[in-house]
């Protein structure tokens, strides 16, 4: 068997329903997990989606073979990149290509932000996992339902001449 290379690069509105169908599938798990099938990454349209793709966040998308694999997004407050549905699709989960996504954007976004802040599940460990290894701490827990406290969590980026 080959070793296989996943190709990173920059999402653009015509990748919109892949980007749509790989995030759903991603988040059903989480939706099981919480008991809660109206996750904001589950609801989010196509329409919201092409305005995050148009608009000044950064999308990054992984394929693998010329198929979508995962992605990965960021929005900007201040010298703050907020990290966002960072998804990878089922069947390609636990083969690094989530955490070459987050090490993508953090490359992408060094000089524009000072640091990377995510939030997610409390109950969601191979999440919190990978960004405890890629070097996020957790700063801060929020509860926002009785089934769901949200874990945030800052990494902070090199200068961008470092």
């Amino acid at each position: 068997m080959t070793e296989q290379t996943v190709a990173i690069t920059r999402a653009d509105a015509g990748d919109a329903g892949a980007l749509l169908t790989v995030q759903r599938a991603a988040y059903v798990s989480e939706a099981q997990l919480y008991g809660d099938p109206f996750l904001p990454p589950l609801v989010e349209s196509l329409d919201q989606l092409g305005k995050v793709l148009a608009g000044d966040a950064v999308v990054l998308k992984a394929t693998l073979d010329g198929r979508l694999a995962g992605a990965v997004r960021a929005q900007f407050g201040d010298r703050t990149c907020l990290v966002g549905r960072l998804v990878v699709a089922p069947d390609l989960q636990n083969r690094g290509i989530g955490g070459d996504l987050m090490r993508a954007l953090e490359h992408e976004v060094t000089g524009r932000a000072d640091a990377c802040v995510l939030f997610t599940g409390h109950l969601s460990e191979p999440a919190l996992r990978l960004y405890r290894r890629l070097g996020y701490t957790e700063t801060h827990r929020e509860r926002v339902a009785a089934h769901l406290t949200l874990v945030h969590m800052r990494k902070p980026l090199p200068a961008e001449n470092a």
